[in-house]
């Protein structure tokens, strides 16, 4: 089979009910429909659709359940808001609903919750299958786990589909988190313990630096940072991009960090509507490298996109305007020297190991 590629972050949901981005239409075609200059320059120029996903080969993405704590204000016009749990929650049920519709009414979307689903959706990409019959498998991540009331209510969202949580965005009730530093609570280690039951795969993205270290230590099940770049390329964001001890402790476990081509990750000082060209396709080579030389091999590295994340195709690398163009640095990893299957390995190997080691039989 020729190489795929395994995003490990798109919010998928939250552009659909928040912006009324139909993930069935291609990012251009969304693009043309995006007249509003507040709202273009607000949320970046649209990367994603069911389409570019088919042509640049992702063959499999973890899809999130994200809502946002009100006190954020991150964006004015932000409909997913919780000011209290069950507020969180009802707004993580929301978008667990959009995806089981998403997958029923689309014969090309599947829910990935066993291997034998993740399978199903890898036997579509074998050589010799026709494009039409091609499937794109869509692993449900909670980012921020306030929609969880209580640690044993993962079992319920377990049974819903959910195979990834990550406890924080900013702070939760469960961890300390980007912009808002601190610990595990002892609710976040409640809910390691239940996660750990059901084998849940753990994301440490947006988890502060102190309680990432925490969860190395404590939690049993696997583990990723889905979408996470090494600190040394913005000093700036601790909060955020990930330091060499978390990156190696990530690498102990066997786990996989998802790099993520967005500019404000990978340039010191850069702010969103600098030049997009201020990174190119060797900045985003640079932090696999990075990752690579960290851990001692290219077992630990993956990618993570998340575009359409609060930004665009102006906020990213020079090479890239949609996600298809992730299929460039496959190509410009070769060009590197990397051997073929360390290649297939950062596009979806690694993360495709962590993941089937995670999911039921069926």
């Amino acid at each position: 089979m020729a190489n795929i590629i395994y995003d490990g972050h798109l919010d998928i949901a939250w552009n659909a009910l928040n912006h009324r981005r139909d993930f069935t239409r291609s990012a251009w075609a969304k693009r043309r429909l995006e007249t509003d200059e507040t709202f273009v320059r607000r949320y970046g120029r649209c990367m994603v659709g069911l389409p570019d996903l088919l042509l640049g080969r992702v063959a499999v993405a973890n899809a999130t359940i994200f809502t946002s704590p009100a006190w954020t204000k991150l964006y004015p016009d932000e409909k997913i808001l919780y000011e209290t749990p069950e507020e969180a929650y009802r707004n993580g049920s929301q978008q667990m609903d959009y995806y089981h519709r998403l997958a029923g009414e689309n014969e090309r979307v599947r829910l990935v919750r066993t291997r034998a689903e993740l399978d199903a959706v890898l036997a579509t990409w074998k050589d010799g299958t026709e494009f039409a019959d091609r499937h794109v498998g869509l692993v449900l991540l909670m980012e921020g786990a306030d929609p969880i009331l209580e640690p044993p209510q993962v079992e319920e969202w377990y049974a819903r589909g959910l195979r990834i949580i990550g406890p924080a965005w900013t702070q939760t009730r469960y961890s300390g988190g980007t912009k808002a530093l601190g610990p595990l609570t002892d609710l976040g280690r409640e809910l390691l313990e239940v996660m750990a039951d059901f084998n849940i795969i753990l994301d440490l993205s947006h988890m502060a630096p102190e309680a990432c270290l925490e969860a190395l230590d404590r939690y049993e099940g696997p583990i990723i940072a889905g979408h996470a770049n090494p600190l040394r390329f913005r000093k700036d964001r601790p909060d955020r991009n990930l330091s060499d001890d978390i990156i190696r402790g990530i690498g102990e476990r066997d786990g996989v960090i998802g790099i993520i081509p967005y500019n404000l990750f990978l340039v010191e000082g850069w702010k969103r509507w600098d030049r997009k060209d201020a990174a190119t396709m060797d900045t985003v080579l640079a932090a696999i490298d990075h990752v690579c030389q960290v851990t001692g091999s290219a077992r630990h590295v993956g990618l993570g996109s998340d575009f359409d994340g609060g930004f665009g195709a102006e906020s990213t690398p020079a090479e890239f305007e949609t996600i298809t163009d992730l299929w460039q640095i496959g190509t410009a990893l070769a060009a590197r020297g990397y051997a073929p299957d360390d290649v297939a390995a950062v596009l979806s190997g690694n993360s495709l190991r962590v993941l089937r080691a995670s999911l039921p039989e069926t």
